[in-house]
């Protein structure tokens, strides 16, 4: 007995309605991705760490102790104490070019993010066409009227649905979230190498000013020198040797400066730049070295949150899920793919008529296409994206290993600075007690002009060695803070949609 075609119909779509909830949830092929393990070490330096050595009596001279899994501050460089120093930091924050970019490009990511969604929903259009027809006589006329000659107009809607049957949509908004990431992670990474930057700039013009006043000093002493051993040349009581070893000492001395005045107006210049003005536009930085204050206590990480803190791991993680998630692209394309499309609409040959019973039109249909011979193209574009995985996986382990060592070349290096600190404080010291015991020596007789000057000489040379000092502690302190990550979780603006902080 035949069934009935009713029955048969109804039955149909029964099973279509059965199979649609699988064919829209599917599933998502290729690798889910797995966030990396932290490093399997509890520290940063294969000796212990211990508090830096103390100078007494200068400005950089404060013991640091390292405070073990304390947080890294937001606005860390405000532990120097620096009102100058902030305004210099605030102005780059609010104008920097280089930043603004690093914004525009996290906001171009995002809306490429966005756009990618509406894979996830159908897509309608509206259509409208009008036209002017003449039919061939010898043919039956279009229309119903049999006129040969009429208009036709057209409203139409279309409908379409790709159902994520394996997960390519899926696949390929996973990848675009995670890039999304990445550009976020890269432009707080611009945001800490532009206050880093800014920092350090500032410490090293302070430096440059205080050695450019000592070397003024040098210039002037060697120039009396220069002029005493002339006079006692020409009177017989110097000889020629000594008149041009002291003219050759001071041209050696003066030609130390054009380097460091260079140094100095391109670093005034860079400062510029990095708060966003033109150097002719540069402000009165105000900045000296004295007028910083050394942290004594300062945080260190633990190398479990270093990962989940330095932007710079945190882009190559991002750039890692999206090369994981291109393999599930890569398989996707591969398999076949769905389309289901509706249109409905109205089509009548006067404008008036449209929407009149009998001018109705409608259609539904599926598409399945699926890839069979392509020249070994799509084979190709999945291992590339496999081998593009594994590139992506060498590069965060060359990642994380240079920030660990960055890290432990920062700790060395205050540990370092520290004792050289105290060495040139010790030789400023003493360079300053022979000049002071020289001059009294000179005052009563029993030293000369020549011997008070180079006494002078060495302390202003033992007075540059110690700014240089200082200059490194400040510097390689700013360093760990910018190796530790620079605090952005701890800053609103920085920390939105970090997913971690």
């Amino acid at each position: 007995m035949n069934e009935h075609p009713l029955r048969i119909k109804l039955r149909a779509a029964a099973i279509l309605a059965g199979l649609l909830p699988l064919l829209l949830a599917g599933c998502a092929v290729g690798p889910n991705f797995k966030r990396p393990a932290p490093p399997p070490v509890s520290g940063y330096t294969a000796e212990p760490l211990f508090p830096t050595a103390s100078t007494q009596g200068v400005t950089a001279g404060t013991a640091q102790q390292f405070a073990v899994g304390r947080k890294v501050a937001g606005a860390w460089w405000t532990l120097f104490r620096s009102r100058p120093l902030d305004r210099l930091i605030n102005l780059a924050i609010a104008h920097n070019s280089d930043l603004k970019a690093a914004q525009a490009a996290l906001r171009v990511a995002e809306e490429t993010e966005r756009a990618q969604r509406g894979a996830f929903f159908p897509s309608a259009a509206l259509g409208f066409s009008a036209s002017r027809n003449l039919g061939s006589a010898l043919l039956a006329p279009v229309p119903a009227s049999n006129a040969l000659l009429y208009n036709l107009f057209t409203p139409q809607v279309t409908v379409s649905y790709t159902p994520d049957v394996f997960g390519l949509n899926r696949r390929t908004a996973e990848s675009l979230a995670a890039q999304t990431q990445s550009a976020r992670f890269e432009m707080i990474a611009t945001y800490n190498t532009l206050v880093g930057n800014v920092v350090v700039n500032a410490i090293q013009l302070a430096a440059l000013d205080a050695e450019i006043n000592a070397t003024h000093k040098l210039v002037a002493m060697n120039t009396r020198m220069v002029n005493i051993l002339k006079y006692q040349y020409a009177k017989g009581y110097a000889s020629g040797v000594d008149y041009a070893a002291q003219k050759s000492q001071l041209a050696e001395v003066a030609a130390m400066l054009p380097p460091l005045q260079k140094q100095r107006t391109q670093l005034r210049d860079l400062l510029a730049v990095l708060i966003g003005r033109f150097p002719a536009q540069e402000p009165k930085y105000g900045i000296t070295l004295s007028s910083l204050a050394l942290p004594g206590s300062v945080p260190l990480s633990l190398p479990s949150q270093l990962v989940r803190q330095r932007p710079d791991i945190r882009q190559a993680e991002a750039n890692l899920h999206a090369a994981s998630a291109q393999i599930g692209v890569a398989i996707a394309n591969m398999l076949p793919n769905i389309e289901l499309t509706a249109t409905a609409g109205n089509s009548a040959i006067g404008f008036n008529k449209l929407f009149t019973p009998g001018t109705d039109f409608w259609d539904l249909g599926a598409a399945l296409t699926a890839p069979i011979f392509q020249g070994g193209t799509l084979l190709h574009q999945e291992r590339a994206a496999r081998a593009a995985y594994r590139e992506a996986t060498a590069q965060y382990r060359s990642t994380v290993l240079t920030a660990f060592q960055n890290v432990a070349d920062t700790l060395a290096a205050l540990q370092q600075d520290a004792e050289g600190l105290r060495a040139a404080a010790a030789a400023q010291s003493a360079a300053r007690t022979t000049f002071r015991l020289v001059s009294r020596q000179e005052k009563d007789g029993y030293a000369n002009t020549l011997a008070l000057l180079n006494a002078e000489q060495a302390y202003q040379q033992a007075q540059i060695n110690l700014v240089q000092a200082e200059a490194n502690r400040f510097a390689d302190t700013s360093a760990l803070f910018q190796a530790l990550g620079g605090g952005w979780w701890n800053r609103t603006a920085m920390s939105k949609d970090s997913h971690d902080h």
